[in-house]
Order: C-alpha cells, then structure tokens, then sequence
C-alpha cells in the first residue's frame, strides 16, 4: 500500500480540488491565490507532486482526482490502523472508546457495519 499522508497545507489544498473537481487549471490557481495566499508557481509546484504521487491529474489544463477523497481517507485509516495498531480494528475501538465514550447511535451504527460485513 503506498504512503498517502498529506501535510496540513497539502490537506487543505487537496480539498479545493476535491470541491472543485473537475477543475480548470487556472482557476484552480485562482483559488489557491485567494484561499490559501500562494502565487502561481506554489501551486502547479504543489499540485505537480501530488500529481506524481497519483492523487489527482492534470489533463489538458484540467486538474480532477485519481483518487476520490473518500476512498483517499478510507487508505488513511487503514494505514493509521497498521501502523499505530498493528492492523487490529478491535485494538483501535477499545483504545478510542477508553477515553470517548461511544452513543447509543455510535454503537448502532457499528453494529450495523459489523453485521453488513457478516453478510458479505
């Protein structure tokens, strides 16, 4: 499984896209200009390595995502849970649940993730 953290910056610049996809290359450093205070050479130089990092794509002046931010946030916890919990799922629940209290809907939920996978 390949490494996809991001920084805090290349977080919230990965979310302009992912809001925004798909998007033109210029109004995409537009944006970056406005909400994040960058020129224009910050962000085709930040968007050329998340691009060679297989993240997003930029075709013909227009930039939109590799990888949906759903399934990029879903290899993130994966990767979380390896590396801090040796892949247990379990080791996680318990440790989050020591200090978080979970709700009656949290524990449904959960329940029903858990019984959907069961069916699978």
């Amino acid at each position: 499984m390949r490494d996809l953290k991001l920084g805090a910056v290349e977080s919230r610049f990965a979310e302009i896209i992912w809001n925004n996809e798909p998007i033109a290359s210029g109004k995409l450093v537009k944006l970056c200009e406005k909400e994040l205070n960058w020129k224009k050479p910050t962000t085709y130089t930040v968007l050329r390595k998340l691009c060679e990092r297989g993240i997003f794509q930029n075709e013909n002046g227009v930039v939109s995502s590799k990888i949906k931010k759903d399934e990029f946030h879903a290899i993130q916890s994966e990767q979380f849970i390896d590396e801090a919990f040796e892949g247990s799922l379990p080791s996680f629940l318990a440790a989050f649940s020591k200090r978080k209290s979970l709700s009656k809907k949290d524990i449904e939920e959960i329940q029903n993730m858990i019984n959907s996978c069961k069916e699978e």
